[in-house]
């Protein structure tokens, strides 16, 4: 028996990374998936390159490999409609919705193009607007259910601190971040009485492609005054999805069935320091 069993999950973000780490972890323990991710690279001020469909593809074989079905479709989480119909496909097919992770982000402060404008926007866009888009399409599923359910928002732990030298694309990264924080005490307040318990999850470096790639590697490098600012007070410099993915299989089990409008913090001990 899994603590997710009969429990559909929809994902943002979801062909590699934390967003495939989540996929597995809640398959592992018998929920079906809905997921989709931008596969391309369609967004201008990103350096590194984003996922592909064959990395969507390769999420869908982990999630069967636990005899769990996922729907998985590309889908751009800045796009209200596509994002719309991905759930509406997805519950079609599975029958019903009750785990929202909004997970999909971007880390667009390397090279020239992370001191523009445009790297502000496209920060919000992703991970603030696309935040509001994915729970905004689907959380009234989780009501129609009846039976709860649970909805978890990726921050960071520079939605709870600052971080950086005030470059667009940084300020853009930290102020979404933040943002999320106010949409999941909103949503809180707003579902709860529907039994819907609405967090949020803020790590610190997570080894994935979004930082363990050649542009931030490069930027940590011109920047020595920031990457110190990033150490963690436990003598790691990453920690992995799956400690993410299994803080967030806590909020979405019976086991934080109490746990709503909370910052759970993931951190190694970087806000402390």
């Amino acid at each position: 028996m899994g603590q997710l069993d009969g429990k559909v999950a929809l994902i943002s973000g979801v062909a590699r990374g934390q967003g495939r780490s989540h996929a597995v972890t809640l398959a592992s323990e018998g929920a079906d998936i809905i997921g989709f991710d931008i596969c391309a690279d369609e967004v201008a001020t990103v350096e590194y390159p984003l996922a592909t469909e064959a990395d969507l593809q390769e999420t869908v074989a982990l999630v069967e490999k636990y005899d769990r079905r996922m729907v998985a479709h590309k889908a751009d989480v800045r796009d209200f409609d596509a994002v719309s119909a991905v759930v509406e496909a997805g519950v079609a097919e599975l029958g019903r919705l009750d785990i929202v992770l909004a997970n999909a982000g971007i880390l667009s402060v390397t090279g020239e193009a992370g001191l523009t404008h445009r790297a502000f926007y496209d920060s919000i866009d992703v991970m603030l607007t696309g935040v509001y888009n994915t729970v905004a399409a689907s959380v009234d599923h989780i009501v129609a259910g009846g039976a709860g359910g649970s909805i978890v928002l990726t921050s960071s732990t520079s939605g709870l601190k600052a971080l950086g030298n005030g470059v667009p694309g940084m300020t853009g990264y930290i102020a979404a971040k933040h943002g999320v924080v106010g949409l999941m005490r909103s949503w809180a307040k707003r579902y709860g009485p529907d039994g819907i318990r609405v967090n949020t999850v803020h790590p610190t470096g997570v080894n994935s492609p979004m930082v363990n790639n050649e542009a931030f590697g490069r930027w940590v490098e011109e920047n020595p005054e920031i990457a110190n600012d990033m150490q963690n007070i436990l003598p790691v410099p990453l920690i992995e999805p799956l400690d993410i993915s299994n803080a967030i299989l806590f909020l979405c089990s019976e086991q934080g069935r109490y746990v709503t409008g909370h910052t759970m913090v993931v951190d190694a001990g970087f806000t402390t320091r």
